[in-house]
């Protein structure tokens, strides 16, 4: 059996090792790729790394996603339209070009009374920690539409006016918005501000509920949420054990 992956088995071992590291799946799963060899890690690859491959869909668009951009960009010299760079700013904001996606957005807003572009633009400032700008752009959103987004967009609000210091103001969104999202984004950002304020055992109670998810998720969600099971795992810890 073991000669089946001689000599690939340190290159599976390799590919497994740094998918280890940069997704942090249960840490049983190291012991497997280290004591089981070529099969071991192969095992790993079969269960995780494959089903992995969806999520990393955007990763594989990168270059006819950049090639998309230099067109446009092109393109609005000649034909400055609103499609043309609200598309634009869709796909630098997915680059990570958020000085340039909100330029676009800008541009799209100011000829356009859509809300997408707005909230868009309050992704670039929020990337871009501009809270103020943030803030602004979501307080808009929230007032259309209450529940955009699935309730990220008051839920960012709320993580928003708490960078800003608006406790008061924040405090109160976070308690509106989780008493009936469940979006886990929203409910790290909630510990977080009750931890910053003071509220310790209410931080750990919400970090909780986060990893709490985790045994209950389907496999293909919980591969999605794992950063933010990351993230709160480690508040818990910064987190005091009592009080």
């Amino acid at each position: 059996m073991l000669g089946l992956f001689y000599p690939y088995g340190i290159v599976l071992q390799a590919i497994a090792i740094l998918h280890f590291v940069r997704r942090r799946p249960d840490a049983y799963w190291l012991w497997i790729i280290l004591l089981g060899g070529g099969l071991g890690s192969l095992v790993y690859i079969v269960v995780e790394i494959v089903p992995d491959a969806r999520l990393l869909h955007g990763a594989y668009q990168v270059f006819p996603r950049r090639k998309r951009i230099k067109q446009l960009e092109a393109q609005v010299f000649d034909n400055p339209s609103v499609g043309n760079y609200e598309e634009l700013g869709d796909l630098l904001l997915d680059d990570g070009k958020y000085v340039k996606a909100r330029e676009c957005f800008d541009k799209v807003i100011a000829r356009s009374d859509a809300i997408d572009p707005l909230y868009r633009r309050a992704l670039c400032a929020l990337a871009l920690e501009d809270y103020a700008a943030a803030a602004a752009d979501l307080e808009a959103v929230t007032t259309r539409e209450p529940k955009y987004d699935y309730q990220r967009a008051a839920g960012l609000h709320a993580h928003a006016l708490a960078r800003l210091g608006q406790t008061a103001a924040a405090d109160a969104l976070f308690a509106e918005v989780t008493s009936t999202s469940t979006l886990s984004e929203t409910e790290y950002n909630y510990a977080s501000f009750l931890a910053a304020t003071g509220r310790p055992a209410e931080a750990r109670d919400w970090v909780e509920r986060v990893l709490r998810k985790k045994a209950t998720m389907p496999d293909y969600i919980r591969r999605r949420e794992r950063p933010w099971f990351r993230r709160a795992a480690a508040l818990r810890k910064r987190l005091p054990k009592h009080g």
